[in-house]
């Protein structure tokens, strides 16, 4: 599933933990009924913790553009953001597994693992969600897509997806540069500056971010 969207969150340790090994502060008892708690595990600070792998799909024709879903949080429908396509990561499945799997279940392109490089991004994030907190780790690849292989099938989508994410398509980088500006959040932050940097290939660097 698509990773939820994400607003600053407030600091905290691991001292004072509930019995249930939650941080009290940020992650209400109900936390399970919030989040799939399949996909979300609580770590040593009391966060729920996932690991994750994403995509950064571009195409250059007929313009430059990169494929991002917008959606928004169960809790708050006026908070909404752009991400790329991705999710949690399966029990014993890699990263680029998983990238591979969520960008076909998310988008409908199938394609095999030679089509990806990277990982080219490493971000850790804290984020709250439905009014939880949580941490996640996440592994951005990057794949290059030529015409009549960028059609997006939504198809694929849980229930759940339906009901959090708002829309999946191409935007054009001019496009992405204007909505941001206009006030759109975008995860990573550095997402429109760096997909213009990807654009004509990888350099090789792995992008090391944090964004709490």
């Amino acid at each position: 599933m698509s990773s939820p969207g994400e607003r600053p969150a407030h600091g905290g340790g691991a001292a004072g933990l509930a019995a249930d090994g939650r941080d009290p502060r940020r992650v209400p008892a109900n936390w399970r009924r919030l989040l799939d708690p399949d996909e979300w595990r609580l770590n040593a600070e009391g966060l729920p913790f996932r690991r994750a792998a994403r995509v950064i799909a571009l195409r250059r024709d007929p313009r430059p553009a990169i494929l991002l879903v917008v959606g928004h949080d169960f809790s708050d429908a006026s908070r909404s953001w752009a991400f790329t396509p991705g999710g949690g990561l399966l029990p014993g499945e890699t990263p680029l597994g998983g990238a591979r799997r969520e960008l076909a279940e998310e988008t409908g392109i199938g394609l095999a693992e030679a089509c990806f490089t990277g990982p080219v991004v490493e971000r850790r994030a804290v984020f709250a969600f439905n009014r939880v907190t949580c941490r996640q780790d996440e592994l951005f690849y990057l794949t290059h897509l030529a015409a009549g292989d960028d059609v997006v099938d939504q198809s694929g989508w849980t229930d759940t997806e339906r009901e959090l994410l708002d829309s999946l398509r191409w935007w054009e980088l001019d496009e992405l540069d204007a909505a941001v500006a206009a006030g759109m959040t975008v995860y990573p932050h550095m997402l429109p500056a760096l997909a213009r940097e990807l654009m004509e290939g990888w350099d090789g660097r792995v992008r090391h971010v944090v964004e709490h």
